[in-house]
């Protein structure tokens, strides 16, 4: 049973949606503000929060903003707006998913289920990747560099992890769109540049002086520890060897 929280201010949408999810065992508190949404997540430390974008008192991906700064509980969007460029922003922002209205509660509780298993692992646990001195620990999603730790997003914890579970390849932009955001009709290579600056700065590095984070121009990225050739050869992940793009 997951605690959830759902951040929805139309009542026809809000209630309908909470005795659905219950149904389904999960135990859901709902609010109909972004301020209250906010102060529910500081309180009550949900599991996962079900976040409309269109409030009456702030836009949703303002309050995501907010709520990023202060902690990784993941969010999935669940909004009218289909735009590609607002999904973008969305995902952008630090949303976990983003589930375009109207939908079923089965579809929006595949997706619950779906974020919430990435944040788990196998009985035992899955191991700790280590690359040089950064470790990343799938089954507490964790990360220190040097012992200290990192603080990241979920989505930006997801990016490491899959970047480090294939250290030394280089993982072209498509693929990262595909396996980490799950969007497999392709995205905006922004997305993940944006990304990966974000984690470049907490990795205490630039693109421009990279240790851990090596781009590859009109490829894609590595993760290599430092002292590590960057240029070593190796195929492209998610690409036939000798190709390029």
């Amino acid at each position: 049973m997951a605690r959830l929280l759902l951040i929805e201010d139309d009542p026809a949408i809000r209630h309908p949606l909470l005795q659905a999810l219950r149904e389904r065992g999960h135990a859901v508190a709902a609010v109909a503000t972004a301020m209250s949404g906010l102060q529910a997540v500081l309180d009550n430390r949900p599991d996962l929060v079900v976040l409309d974008l269109g409030l009456p008192d702030l836009d949703g991906l303002e309050l995501l903003r907010m709520l990023r700064a202060v902690n990784s509980t993941p969010v999935i969007i669940a909004t009218a707006r289909d735009d590609e460029t607002e999904i973008i922003r969305g995902l952008d922002s630090g949303a976990d998913d983003y589930l375009v209205k109207p939908f079923t509660a089965a579809q929006l509780d595949a997706r619950i289920r779906a974020v919430l298993r990435r944040g788990t692992g196998p009985a035992g646990g899955p191991p700790v990747l280590a690359v040089g001195e950064l470790r990343v620990d799938p089954g507490g999603r964790r990360a220190t560099l040097a012992g200290t730790p990192v603080e990241l997003t979920p989505r930006e914890f997801e990016l490491l992890h899959y970047l480090a579970s294939r250290a030394g390849q280089v993982v072209s932009k498509r693929e990262l769109l595909t396996e980490v955001w799950q969007l497999p009709y392709g995205g905006a290579d922004k997305t993940v540049d944006v990304h990966l600056s974000w984690l470049r700065r907490k990795l205490g590095e630039t693109a421009s002086q990279p240790r851990y984070l090596h781009t590859v121009r009109g490829v894609g990225v590595r993760l290599a520890a430092p002292g590590e050739d960057p240029t070593r050869g190796g195929p492209v992940a998610g690409e036939p060897a000798g190709g390029d793009r």
